[in-house]
């Protein structure tokens, strides 16, 4: 049973290796999916603002691990 666990922590590690950036995603497309349509201005902003707030937060974790470093 413990070699399963193992398999299934490396094959999880391949995917995501920083935790705390994976959810740090999620929650930030979370709050767009439900935020967004409900804000004025139209649908043209949308895009960017995501993409805008998921290069903040990769910024931010490139700059905590190289801080660690």
């Amino acid at each position: 049973m413990n070699r399963i666990t193992d398999v299934l922590q490396e094959l999880f590690g391949l995917f995501v290796e920083d935790g705390s950036l994976a959810i740090a995603i999620v929650v930030w497309i979370c709050i767009a999916a439900f935020l967004f349509p409900h804000l004025p201005g139209g649908s043209a902003w949308r895009a960017p603002a995501l993409f805008l707030g998921l290069a903040l937060l990769l910024f931010e974790n490139v700059l905590r691990s190289a801080r660690k470093q």
